[in-house]
């Protein structure tokens, strides 16, 4: 079957559904993980329909975000960052048939956006450390990634990337530039990622704001939670 317009269509609707469930907007927990299982089960129907690696990169996609999810919160439900979580809770089955899915879609020997964003995850999935990941892979990554479909959102990232790849004060400048187009004034996580630069470069004033900004943007309870633990962290030198 061939890749049709209408096909692009279903495949946003359903990762629309997951991100829903991934990133729960006004609910108490993080995440709704029916809403994460329904969509991962809306893919695999897909794939089975569509020998089409956007298809298989949205699966795979979804399979490695979902694979974090046990450990993304706390005992008390509160919010992990990537480079905090404990990750012998990831679950290897699930990366293990996205690593199958992206291999199957490469061969193919085009990506798009979901295909891209699924081998981005892998690299991370793949990494013994957040601090051992292949950072020059994820950028170079989201280079590509930033031509065929270029937006704010992946200009934020590959900044973030940027970050760690050549250090904090590379990445907020990035990051500064980004926000500086007027796209993401009101995207809480562009502000985040400014102030845990800001923090780690130990200017804790201008850290302070952005944090605030953050959490003003925000609905979701998790989120705003982590936000405010930061300000204290901020307060209290820790």
């Amino acid at each position: 079957m061939s890749y049709r317009r209408g096909s692009k269509t279903v495949l946003k609707v359903i990762y629309l559904v997951f991100n829903e469930g991934y990133a729960a907007t006004d609910s108490e927990t993080l995440a709704w993980s029916d809403l994460c299982a329904e969509a991962v089960r809306l893919g695999r129907l897909i794939v089975g329909l569509l020998d089409e690696p956007e298809a298989q990169g949205l699966l795979a996609l979804m399979l490695l975000h979902d694979a974090r999810s046990a450990a993304r919160v706390d005992a008390a439900g509160d919010l992990v960052l990537l480079g905090d979580q404990d990750r012998s809770l990831w679950d290897r089955e699930q990366i293990a048939e996205a690593n199958a899915l992206i291999a199957r879609a490469t061969a193919h020997r085009r990506a798009g956006p979901y295909l891209l964003q699924a081998m981005i995850a892998a690299a991370h999935a793949e990494a013994p450390s957040f601090e051992r990941t292949d950072w020059q892979q994820i950028v170079s990554l989201y280079d590509v990634l930033a031509r065929i479909e270029p937006s704010s959102v992946v200009a934020l990232n590959r900044a973030a990337a940027l970050a760690m790849r050549d250090g904090p004060e590379v990445g907020l400048a990035e990051i500064d530039a980004v926000i500086a187009t007027g796209d993401l004034g009101d995207y809480p996580y562009a502000h985040a990622a400014r102030a845990d630069l800001l923090r780690r470069l130990g200017r804790t004033t201008a850290a302070r704001a952005a944090y605030e900004r953050a959490l003003a943007l925000t609905r979701q309870p998790a989120e705003q939670r982590f936000f405010r633990r930061r300000l204290e962290q901020l307060e209290t030198g820790d």
